[in-house]
């Protein structure tokens, strides 16, 4: 018995001496890797306060924005640009592209005389579309509007610049030179721009046709690449049959899911066979359910469309013209 009780006790001990050399290279080995983060941050930049326990990195570069527009002259960005690209972006119509509110707005105007909109006196044998007539009018019905130049803020060209497509019927012609030729232009600083359409099929480039130096710009489908963010401002693409003011009332109510309405989803439009945007537009067919979902497209679209002519043609023309 008392053999027993002698090895048990020795058992006991060794067990216990063992233990404690493990537990005493544990603590060696964090002790370690602790001096080897800390030499590590040092090196890098990296600071932290208190143990191991209250170890927080600061990151020295802070998260930037997507596609900074210091970006977009940065050598390696530049190697995955095609040449294009490179021409859309440096267009006349983006000179201004590092423009932001605090380095291209005045804010003393406003400041002097609250937030006031004039709108230019439109000028005699210019063609000016309803859709624009319907923006000029809305802003003159507002407000916000004055037709003392000296108490505005923002300034709005009554120039058309909603279709700057040099194909469509609507295009304004010597733009570049009668907006120059405004005496309160002053490169554009503190005028809004709106534009809808811009570039000629099928490129679509976003050049407007003039140089909008330090003006705003409200845009339909403008790029990534060419939005100043916190200046520009992103618009939905409205035909010219889009009421100025007012509408129904809408459909949805509370719990009516999905609301009362016949059609969830229409859209009438190009196809564009080729070039930019066919390859969205030669998809919708795929979500066209010819009930709640209708989406119709025709090939027909510029001289040489037969050229390009699919397998669906036929019938999506068809259906477009019902």
């Amino acid at each position: 018995m008392q053999a027993k009780k002698r090895y048990f006790i020795l058992l006991s001990a060794g067990t216990f001496v063992v233990l404690l050399f493990y537990l005493g290279g544990l603590q060696f080995r964090a002790s370690r890797s602790q001096s080897r983060r800390e030499a590590h941050s040092s090196r890098n930049g990296l600071q932290h306060s208190g143990g191991p326990e209250h170890y927080w990195p600061r990151f020295p570069d802070a998260l930037r924005p997507f596609v900074p527009w210091e970006q977009l002259e940065n050598e390696e960005y530049n190697m995955h640009t095609s040449p294009r690209q490179k021409r859309d972006a440096n267009a006349s119509v983006y000179k201004g592209k590092k423009c932001r509110m605090e380095s291209c707005f005045d804010f003393a105007l406003c400041k002097k005389n609250g937030f006031k909109v004039y709108v230019y006196p439109q000028q005699k044998g210019e063609k000016i579309a309803e859709s624009y007539q319907n923006i000029l009018a809305a802003i003159e019905g507002s407000r916000f509007y004055t037709s003392d130049p000296s108490q505005a803020c923002l300034f709005v060209l009554s120039l058309d610049t909603l279709d700057r497509d040099q194909l469509s019927p609507q295009y304004v012609h010597n733009l570049r030179s009668k907006v120059q030729n405004l005496h309160l232009w002053n490169n554009g600083r503190n005028h809004l721009v709106f534009n809808l359409y811009s570039g000629t099929w099928p490129d679509y480039t976003e050049d407007v046709g003039f140089d909008i130096g330090q003006a705003m710009l409200a845009k339909a489908s403008i790029s990534t690449e060419n939005f100043r963010p916190k200046f520009d401002v992103s618009i939905p693409l409205f035909s010219k049959d889009h009421p100025r003011t007012g509408g129904e009332k809408g459909f949805l109510r509370f719990n009516t899911i999905p609301p009362l309405r016949k059609y969830m989803l229409v859209f009438k439009g190009k196809r564009y066979l080729t070039g930019i945007g066919s390859d969205t537009r030669n998809a919708l067919y795929h979500v066209h359910n010819g009930e709640d979902v209708v989406l119709l497209t025709t090939c027909k679209h510029g001289k040489d469309w037969q050229k390009h002519k699919d397998s669906r043609c036929d019938r999506d023309n068809a259906e477009y013209e019902k």
